[in-house]
């Protein structure tokens, strides 16, 4: 039996988009089919490959596995929402400067999870190689940016090249 849609409003980027949504809708779908926002990919609609990768509070998330009516309230910023006033991001800066991506179809996914590694890092937060979880990592070396970009996949093996973007941001190089 079908339920009926409901109103939901998601602030997506720092705007607010009322949609009429069935509560099963995941974030990706309200994202890309109600709020015509088609930056965000959907790739294996399984939580695998990280295309949808999306933050929510600052935290990435994919957004193929949650359902759009948990996040009301909550700021939601896709890869349309990184760049400002007009000017990429340093990361998107980082990722043309560094020929890091080939068909683009992951792109947002890894410009969304590296924005919140290079957060999550400068917060402080150890990854599984982090030699000691109970210090802050002393640097983001290429070991632990593959690590903490582990969750997205790229098909054309652009790998080197992100994770050269990712350091070059952190380093202040890029």
């Amino acid at each position: 039996m079908p339920v009926p849609a409901r109103p939901v409003t998601l602030n997506v980027n720092g705007r607010a988009y009322t949609l009429h949504l069935e509560p099963r809708v995941t974030l990706l779908d309200a994202l890309r089919e109600y709020a015509g926002l088609m930056g965000t990919k959907k790739g294996c609609d399984r939580g695998q490959c990280g295309a949808c990768t999306v933050l929510v509070e600052g935290r990435r998330i994919n957004a193929c596995l949650t359902l759009a009516v948990m996040h009301e309230g909550e700021a939601i910023t896709t890869v349309e929402g990184l760049a400002r006033n007009n000017a990429l991001s340093p990361i998107q800066q980082a990722f043309v400067k560094h020929d890091a991506f080939q068909c683009g179809y992951c792109t947002p996914g890894q410009l969304c999870s590296a924005t919140a590694l290079l957060d999550e890092f400068r917060a402080g937060a150890a990854s599984t190689v982090t030699a000691n979880v109970r210090l802050r990592p002393p640097q983001l070396s290429d070991d632990e940016i593959r690590e903490r970009m582990s969750g997205n996949l790229c098909r054309c093996g652009a790998y080197p090249n992100i994770v050269a973007a990712v350091r070059a941001v952190n380093d202040g190089t890029a």
